[in-house]
């Protein structure tokens, strides 16, 4: 048992010397126990950095591990390369095959070390430079040299591109040392087989998968629900063992160092913030970045303080200031040699503001002091985490101008460090890049940082040892996705010329082709998409690109064709097409083979929601958009379009709940606030139903007027009050009710908060009406108008109300439109029993003489229309005021 425990033992500290080369901070002294010399010489070559000579060192070149190599036939072809990593493959299966005990575990380690390499090796060359001429094989290959110069193995990349692009998902720009990444996938899941079915478990090995994939996803051009269903499973794994510190103690115990635990725990919890971050999961992302600054012991806070942000400003203004306060942070004086002077700087707007300095509270009311807490010194984890809290902020909060002023804080907290590690000051400098870059005044500093940014990832220092440190823990883009974002500045910068040779040399066609339009050439983006397509014409994605210049179907299924029906891409082209041209049902399949494909494509579902709906295929479209708000649960629309699909359906409920998710995101937009009023409305909710209607008159500026809604909410409030209210006089209806039992007082109180409720209601309803009626009143309005008027009592201004409606509707189409004379005959047959209301209940002859005089002139005019009820109507209360008049006589 002591010689198994000792050999578990070996293979841990391995593991940690491993880790160890990507933490920050990390110290070569380790208290392992002595290894093999061959596995020590391995180690060491990856802790310096040199991970191409662990690839080519002895135990590489063994018979027993990649021997097989040096005696390779290579042909530089996909065959070839297809026949070689198959052969890698089962070599490496063979190699650790009827081992156990002291030599499996060594033969595990090497493997171990082999595959690290090869992932950091890629990661060198692609994310944290400084880039390399390095040879584009893993292994030294029989006929192939080794150096950079050497141009061959063409076809073997374009393997190793198949091979990483994920089904839908291709390699996003042109990547070097693709068949590192291979290897490193291939020797990883094998020993992931190998532990899986022994009792003694490599438990970093998930962490290490989960890097590898991570860093697949992120060189592809879409999001992959196949990588992410893997990122899943490895994370999970990943936290469970090493998410705490307890735990990570647990594993290595007294191999660590004071203090390593967290830091390795803390580490963990960032990389799985990156992997939710880019998945858009911001809960998850969430927790597990209030899992890393407990675990590096970080509490940050924001507070305002008055400072100065331009050279000429004279009088102070709030300013947004990150406060970081941890437990093992020690205090630096600050070197202004290690910060440029704002003063020497051509730009007036200063990189962080001047604050003036003086005691303060934070948000938990504690006093604190701005001078001491800008010379904290932070760790590189803890910076990390900074940097997290500002990525997390950017992905939850709305894009607009505000949004840069709420990250600057974080940004400006790394700005004031003495020292920071390489990563987190290059993706410092990017988030200021991309903030300042959307302001005028600073637009020039933005373009010169990202100049040296590029530039920097080409140079010697800092080594590639300490690069690599952290490399994993801070969301950096790869080195082609910078140099994208470069050329994108410098479009709107105006140099579209220089941006074409750096989206040209990174074959980013369809970004190419855009910066042609925007210069007029068209023809030209078709002239190199074609020329490329004489090297590569197979390459799916050059069929549509040029379909996308030239608007033709055609090359969308070439596309398909040459990739054997798997480009999501040409399907997803198509779908839009015969959407356009109202082909709803072959784009809802063509939607649903892509989405087969690859189901995190952003707007997929949504499209194929809205394919469905227009094919009358309502269940589909339900289920799609329902996807699209599970994918991105801020999409607006999406809640929307569920809302009203609930709605056709008569699913008032169903609908509410949609249509209140859809207000969250879309609070401006005046459509969802009018959906969510109907249904309201018909979830009996007529406060609600009221003040949405109130927010679409707001937000529409008095031009989208709903008047069948309130016609409705009128109606339901008529019946919900008294009959007795229905009078002017109807107050005075409980008077004869003296005497009450138990149960009658009871039902009393119940009536009285229902009349309060009603009341209210009334009166936001009348406020409504008011505001309508002093902007853009019609016809309909004046009629709901003077019905809210002779509910609330006020017979006059209901008669003026119903006089106006009456002018309204007359037109020279009245008297020979039998749909206009029905409106006009039932408004003035409730203008007279208004009229007969106010006589009766004033003694008044003058209502009774005004309606008679209008009823006269409306009989003698509508002659088109004596067969009609409504002119019968008009005849018979005409009788009825004659025989009041003459009443009145008598």
């Amino acid at each position: 048992m002591a010689n198994s425990n000792s050999e578990q033992l070996d293979l841990r500290a391995v593991e940690l010397r491993l880790l160890r080369a990507t933490l920050p901070d990390a110290t070569s002294v380790c208290p392992s126990p002595c290894l093999p010399p061959l596995l020590e010489s391995l180690l060491s070559s990856i802790e310096k950095g040199d991970y191409t000579g662990a690839l080519c060192s002895g135990a590489a070149l063994s018979e027993e591990t990649f021997g097989f190599a040096s005696k390779w036939q290579f042909e530089d072809s996909t065959e070839c390369a297809e026949r070689f990593y198959r052969e890698m493959e089962g070599r490496i299966r063979d190699f650790v095959q009827g081992l156990d005990g002291e030599k499996r575990e060594l033969q595990c380690a090497i493997l171990l070390c082999f595959g690290v390499a090869a992932l950091l090796a890629f990661t060198r060359q692609n994310l944290s430079g400084p880039i390399g001429k390095l040879s584009p094989f893993p292994v030294m290959i029989g006929g192939v040299k080794s150096n950079g110069d050497n141009t061959t193995g063409a076809k073997w990349d374009l393997w190793a591109a198949n091979q990483l692009s994920s089904v839908g998902s291709h390699i996003q720009g042109k990547l070097s040392l693709l068949q590192y990444l291979v290897c490193a996938k291939i020797i990883f899941a094998s020993i992931m087989d190998l532990f899986t079915k022994s009792s003694n478990s490599s438990l970093s090995i998930s962490w290490w998968q989960c890097r590898v994939v991570f860093l697949q996803q992120r060189i592809l051009d879409e999001l992959s629900s196949s990588l992410f269903d893997q990122l899943e499973l490895y994370k999970r794994d990943m936290l469970a063992q090493f998410g705490k510190s307890e735990e990570v103690s647990k594993y290595w115990g007294d191999l660590l160092l004071e203090g390593e635990s967290s830091t390795i725990s803390c580490m963990a919890c960032l990389e799985a913030v990156m992997i939710d971050y880019k998945y858009g999961r911001v809960d998850a992302s969430r927790r597990h970045l209030d899992s890393a600054k407990e675990e590096c012991k970080l509490d940050l806070s924001l507070i305002g303080v008055l400072g100065f942000r331009t050279i000429h400003q004279v009088n102070p203004k709030a300013q947004l200031v990150l406060l970081a306060n941890t437990e093992d942070s020690i205090e630096a004086p600050i070197n202004d040699s290690c910060v440029p002077r704002e003063e020497d700087e051509s730009c007036e707007i200063l990189r962080a503001p001047r604050l003036v300095l003086a005691e303060d509270t934070d948000s938990n009311g504690n006093n604190v002091s701005l001078e001491n807490s800008k010379n904290i010194s932070l760790k590189s984890l803890q910076q990390a985490v900074v940097m997290g809290e500002c990525l997390q902020l950017r992905r939850t909060s709305r894009d607009d101008e505000m949004s840069g002023w709420e990250k600057a804080p974080y940004v400006e907290l790394i700005d004031s460090q003495k020292d920071s590690h390489y990563a987190v000051r290059c993706l410092c400098d990017l988030l200021r890049i991309r903030w300042e870059s959307d302001r005028n005044r600073t637009k020039q500093r933005a373009l010169l940082m990202m100049e040296k940014l590029v530039e920097l990832v080409e140079e010697t220092l800092p080594e590639v040892k300490e690069r690599i440190r952290l490399a994993f823990g801070v969301y950096l883009p790869t080195i082609p996705a910078l140099r994208k974002e470069y050329s994108e500045l410098l479009i709107s910068c105006g140099l579209v010329s220089e941006a074409l040779k750096i989206l040209e040399d990174l074959e980013l066609w369809d970004n190419l082709i855009d910066c042609y339009r925007l210069l007029g050439k068209k023809a030209a983006a078709v002239d190199l998409i074609k020329a490329r397509l004489v090297d590569k014409p197979n390459d799916p994605r050059l069929w549509c690109s040029l379909g996308d210049v030239t608007t033709t179907d055609a090359y969308y299924e070439k596309a398909l064709e040459v990739s054997n029906n798997r480009s999501a891409r040409a399907m997803r082209s198509l779908a839009r097409s015969a959407y356009n041209r109202d082909d709803f049902k072959t784009a809802k399949s063509l939607w649903e083979s892509a989405l087969a494909l690859n189901s995190l494509y952003p707007d997929g579902w949504f499209s194929l929601g809205a394919a469905a709906w227009k094919d009358q295929d309502l269940d589909k479209a339900v289920d799609a958009f329902t996807r699209a708000v599970q994918i991105d649960p801020e999409n607006g629309e999406a809640w929307n379009n569920i809302g009203c699909l609930h709605m056709k359906r008569n699913k008032s409920e169903a609908a509410c709940i949609a249509f209140k998710e859809a207000i969250k995101y879309k609070r401006n937009s005046w459509e969802v606030w009018e959906n969510f009023s109907k249904v309201a409305f018909d979830s009996g909710n007529l406060r609600q139903a009221l003040e949405a209607l109130k927010k679409v008159l707001d937000l529409s500026s008095y031009k989208r007027i709903d008047v069948l809604i309130l016609d409705k909410v009128m109606c339901k409030l008529e019946q919900m009050l008294p009959d007795a209210t229905l009078s002017p006089f109807g107050d005075k209806c409980e008077a004869n009710n003296s005497v009450r039992d138990a149960s009658n007082k009871s039902e009393s109180h119940n009536n009285s908060i229902d009349r309060r409720e009603i009341d209210f209601l009334l009166d936001l309803l009348g406020t409504i009406l008011q505001q309508i009626v002093k902007n853009s009143p019609n016809e309909g309005i004046w009629g709901v108008y003077a019905r809210w008027h002779k509910v609330k009592g006020n017979l006059t201004m209901c008669s003026e109300a119903l006089l106006k409606q009456l002018r309204s509707l007359q037109g020279s189409e009245l008297w020979h439109n039998e749909e206009k004379f029905q409106k006009f005959a039932n408004a003035s047959l409730q203008l007279c029993n208004v009229y007969m209301e106010i006589s009766s209940s004033t003694g008044s002859r003058r209502e009774l003489s005004a309606a008679q005089m209008h009823l006269k002139s409306t009989l003698k005019q509508a002659v088109d229309f004596t067969e009609t009820n409504e002119f019968k109507a008009l005849s018979n209360s005409l009788d009825e005021i004659k025989n009041r008049l003459d009443a009145f006589s008598t």
